[in-house]
């Protein structure tokens, strides 16, 4: 028999049963699912693809299978909890067409988010699966980073220039182009798919925010105070499809059989492919929606002056900046540090779970990683009137800290400390989440306008170098957690550094906002100016963190 039986293979009562090879053959996915489909045919004839050992579960047998899937309730209950406590809101009047310009842009905006989405838990499992060793996996994932860390130092520009529409497809285009390569065993096939692919990540999270600000404050001139409630709901929404993603891919993993074409061949189908598929999906959709939807828009290479800014000036400006002003050094620090951590957790978060005895459900386990998340994020949102960021950092960063610690020792013999490891990462994801809304408003109040974009660029050198470092070194599991909390520890010491510069710590922070909007979208505002302020306050906090530097989701993870 060719392929291999997934152990995690269920079936659950009441739920619509996968169609036959035939009718999945039959079925009008789109061309660029056409390789599944003749996947399905070729199987027909070798593989059991529908096997009728499947184990027919309750709804209540699936969500007690495992104490992963016992988990998913009660996280799921406090996250709802939260996240409505602190959903976004506005006092400001919904103008003419603003209800139908919001719908739209979030009904685009999660189909392409959700395709990103369903791909993180799977990238190092999949690679795995097709036998590549830990350092060839390792690579590939530096790839993926190093294309988006790349690509990222000038989309913005490039973005500007060539039309935020015509982006937005190209990204769709990019990442279906990296979910097809991800059928074949090949490694340079598997790289160019990488690279691809964090090139569209880097796309993402520019190109659609650029493109919804500049529809809603210069086409359509609505107020500064809806701006931060569409980024409230953009963010919101992303978390939500961020969960279901986890879940929707586990259930497609889950549903067919892992498998080559035919015995030999290099292109594979079924499994861990499948949330790739439905990815590939949602990016068709989303391409058909934004060529209908959307109206193209072009930005600004102009400084405040009228003249066109050098990008080597601006280079130079931020780098005298950065080494004269102790707290831009500082954040730049943490900045590195915290998010090296983090992205290096996306990697070994897989291997780290792995278990011949309680095989992990990568997808659930992700949907309770954006939950965390995203409760961490709603924290943030909630203490906002009584914590000042640097306050929320330091708290942030001491726990992370102890998190790591946890991981470390759980990987001494990880496949008898599986809770302790699972428990350890959720409370790091927690940390993520009141991260970057905290650190954003603290980038944004520490680094001047004029030179935002460069800095941040500057920022992600050392954080290439901590990833690349990290990833390629080949070291033990255990030593890299012990490594990533002693970055905690210098992000920690670097908060603090900064709080001393800047004085006056323990003040609560100024409210200047007239609505209810979470602290991760900055202040309403009610002229151009702020709004504008408002504006790149937001962006320099997306929660989608994951996905802004690496080329997997998330991670990302």
């Amino acid at each position: 028999q060719v392929g291999v039986r997934r152990p995690s293979l269920v079936r659950i009562r009441g739920a619509p049963q996968p169609p036959t090879p035939l009718a999945r053959a039959m079925a009008p996915r789109g061309a660029a699912l056409s390789l599944a489909a003749a996947a399905a045919v070729q199987l027909a004839s070798a593989v059991d693809v529908n096997p009728s050992t499947a184990v027919e579960l309750s709804w209540f047998g699936f969500l007690t299978q495992s104490f992963y899937h016992m988990s998913v309730l009660p996280l799921l209950a406090t996250t709802v909890v939260l996240a409505y406590l602190a959903r976004p809101s506005t006092s400001d009047d919904f103008p003419a067409g603003f209800k139908t310009f919001a719908g739209s842009y979030l009904m685009v905006w999660s189909l392409c988010v959700a395709a990103d989405w369903l791909q993180g838990p799977y990238v190092y499992a999949l690679y795995a699966a097709y036998g590549f060793s830990g350092k060839e996996i390792a690579e590939l994932f530096v790839a993926g980073f190093g294309s988006s860390l790349v690509f990222g130092c000038f989309v913005g520009t490039f973005t500007d220039k060539f039309g935020r529409k015509k982006c937005c497809l190209l990204y769709c285009v990019l990442y279906i182009l990296s979910c097809l390569t991800k059928h074949f065993k090949w490694y340079s096939m598997l790289m160019v798919g990488r690279v691809t692919g964090g090139i569209a990540t880097s796309m993402l999270f520019s190109c659609f925010e650029c493109w919804m600000v500049s529809e809603h404050t210069q086409r359509h001139l609505f107020s500064g105070g809806l701006l931060g409630f569409m980024f409230g709901m953009m963010f919101t929404v992303m978390y939500c499809v961020a969960i279901a993603s986890g879940l929707a891919g586990q259930a497609a993993a889950d549903s067919w059989k892992f498998a080559p074409l035919s015995e030999g061949s290099v292109i594979w189908v079924g499994g861990y492919c499948c949330p790739f598929d439905l990815a590939i999906i949602c990016l068709i959709i989303g391409m058909v929606l934004i060529a209908f939807l959307f109206e193209e828009n072009y930005g600004s290479t102009e400084s405040a002056g009228g003249e066109e800014m050098s990008q080597l000036d601006n280079l130079k400006q931020a780098g005298a900046l950065l080494f004269s002003d102790k707290r831009m050094l500082l954040l730049g620090i943490v900045v590195s540090t915290f998010e090296g951590s983090m992205f290096a957790f996306v990697f070994n978060w897989t291997p780290a779970l792995k278990s011949s005895t309680n095989p992990p459900p990568h997808g659930v386990i992700f949907a309770m990683f954006m939950m965390a998340c995203m409760c961490g994020a709603s924290a943030a949102t909630l203490f906002s009137a009584i914590a000042k960021p640097s306050i929320r950092l330091v708290v942030c960063c001491a726990t992370g800290f102890m998190s790591f610690v946890l991981a470390s020792v759980a990987a001494l013999d990880s496949e008898g400390h599986l809770r302790l490891s699972l428990s350890a990462f959720l409370l790091f994801e927690f940390c993520v989440g009141v991260y970057f809304p905290s650190v954003g408003v603290l980038k944004s109040d520490v680094v001047p306008e004029q030179v935002r974009g460069t800095m941040y660029n500057l920022y992600r050198v050392p954080l290439n170098a901590i990833v690349v470092g990290l990833l390629l070194s080949n070291i033990p599991m255990a030593t890299c957690f012990k490594l990533n909390a002693l970055l905690l520890l210098a992000a920690l010491v670097s908060v603090v550094g900064i709080m001393t510069a800047s004085g006056n710590v323990l003040a609560p922070p100024k409210v200047k906002s007239v609505s209810k909007i979470p602290a991760s979208y900055g202040p309403v505002s009610t002229n151009d100016q702020d709004a504008r302020e408002e504006k790149q306050h937001a962006k320099d906090t997306v929660i989608g963190r994951r996905r802004n530097t690496e080329g997997i989701s998330t991670p990302p993870v």
